[in-house]
């Protein structure tokens, strides 16, 4: 966490260097208005200036991300640099030191041209403290305090760092105001007191430079530990709400997960989307879907409950076996369009069409029907293969019972505690009638899904006229299980 905290990217980082560099100015300016117009403050500033200009625009052309796109491809590089001060810590903490050394050096540096140093042993004292303009000597004392300030101005900067930069600066400050640059302190204290008028200690302003000195020390690192506590907090803080989110981000895919094996996508996408206002209800009209059912009606004779068989639970377990291995079908692309809609009993009901319906527009033989029909009679053709599959493994003679018919429906959630994904219309009836009324390891479908069959490629044999309980006299036909050579 610590590395990672270290190393994590610092925004607004060119908010810091400006404050830095509104104090660098202030410097200046003290120290230009106080001091004499020299040829030594010209050379000082003359050589710092632009280098930490430079310094402080590298580290401060963060804002021209938003103008990015507006930047010449020539000049696209300057983008990247603010970019690489922020997240690179290394060269972050190098330009930032580099910075603070530079104000911190600035700030009492052109006090060494103050002449002054030997106005103590002049044989002429008088003459020469009334030609020396000390005046500007306590203002070298603000501009230091200037610099220790802007040691705190940088956010997310290490607080050894600081700490170091800041006790470096008072060891120097504190080494020049008391010890090599007293005498220009004293000689001060002489041209505006007598020596029999010699104010007390406190008024000194050596003794006050140490004394100012230490307390904006102290202050500094008070402030500076204050922020490193709550950038540690705010990073801390910005860690639990990643993680949160990615818990509510993992939450949200199981959640995704769960209701996609409960309901079809794109009902899942329907109920789930950002942009879709919830209903109570979600219902949808589809003209040209293929229904079928595949039972296994003699499983009613293989199920028993004895102490053998645990009272029924291999059996069950069985039962889930085949189940399963019908459902591993849906992940091959060749059945996409076909929709589990649910188990009841040993029945396995399916559709396919739901996902991409067709409008009222559409007549039932349009291309869309014919492969959705198609895509059904290939995958009634594979659950039977599949039962093939796991009678030679467990040794039985399974034989599926199936039955499609192909029309209009209506497909719908019904429920809010438990929904449930279903489709109703007649065409759901006489399909299920097709399994009721059908012959094992056949698959019997009504006339007008015969053709549609037939028209594909599939080998059709007419049945005859079969009663079908609320439907009356109903002609039905058998689809060959082998499709001929035309289809393909």
């Amino acid at each position: 966490m610590e590395k990672q905290y270290r190393l994590s990217e610092v925004k607004d980082i060119h908010q810091s260097a400006t404050c830095l560099a509104l104090i660098f100015t202030a410097i200046f300016t003290v120290q230009m208005l106080t001091s004499q117009k020299c040829t030594p403050l010209a050379i000082s500033y003359g050589v710092t200036f632009p280098i930490q200009l430079l310094i402080l625009l590298v580290i401060s052309m963060g804002f021209l991300k938003q103008w990015n796109s507006k930047i010449p491809p020539s000049m696209q590089w300057m983008s990247l640099l603010p970019y690489g001060v922020a997240t690179k810590a290394v060269l972050r903490l190098l330009l930032v030191v580099t910075c603070l050394l530079i104000t911190l050096l600035m700030a009492i540096l052109n006090l060494v041209f103050i002449p002054g140093d030997d106005c103590l042993n002049s044989t002429n004292n008088a003459t020469t403290l009334d030609n020396l303009n000390l005046y500007s000597v306590p203002y070298y004392l603000y501009c230091c305090l200037l610099a220790m300030l802007g040691v705190v101005m940088f956010v997310r900067v290490c607080f050894s760092v600081k700490l170091f930069l800041l006790t470096l600066a008072l060891v120097v400050y504190l080494a020049l105001f008391l010890y090599v640059y007293a005498p220009r302190s004293d000689c001060y204290m002489l041209q505006l007191y007598n020596n029999s008028n010699k104010p007390g200690v406190l008024k000194e302003p050596k003794i006050m430079s140490g004394i100012w000195l230490c307390i904006f020390y102290f202050a500094s690192l008070i402030l500076a530990r204050q922020d490193e506590l709550a950038c540690r907090v705010e990073f801390l803080l910005e860690k639990c709400f990643e993680k949160e989110r990615e818990e509510m981000e993992m939450t949200e895919n199981v959640n995704k997960l769960l209701l996609e094996n409960l309901l079809p996508c794109h009902v899942t996408n329907f109920f789930i989307g950002k942009n879709v206002p919830n209903q109570d209800l979600y219902s949808q009209s589809c003209e040209a879907v293929c229904v079928m059912f595949a039972s296994v009606p003699e499983f009613k004779e293989f199920y028993t409950e004895s102490s053998v068989n645990g009272d029924g639970l291999e059996c069950l377990r069985f039962l889930n076996e085949i189940i399963t291995d019908f459902d591993e079908l849906f992940s091959k692309p060749k059945f996409n369009v076909v929709e589990k809609i649910k188990t009841i009993g040993t029945t396995y009901m399916a559709a396919a069409g739901l996902t991409n319906p067709t409008t009222g527009e559409e007549r039932k033989d349009s291309d869309a029907c014919k492969n959705n029909v198609r895509s059904m009679v290939d995958f009634a053709m594979a659950l039977m293969g599949r039962m093939e599959n796991i009678n030679r493994h467990s040794f039985n003679n399974f034989k599926l019972r199936i039955g499609i018919n192909h029309g209009p429906v209506i497909a719908g959630v019904i429920g809010a505690h438990k929904p449930q994904y279903d489709i109703w219309g007649n065409v759901v009836n006489v399909a299920s009638r097709m399994d009721s009324t059908g012959v094992l390891n056949k698959i019997q479908a009504t006339e007008e899904t015969a053709q549609v069959a037939e028209s594909m490629g599939f080998v059709v044999t007419k049945r005859g006229i079969i009663n079908v309980k609320g439907k009356g006299q109903l002609t039905t036909y058998f689809i060959n299980t082998e499709p001929s050579s035309q289809h393909p």
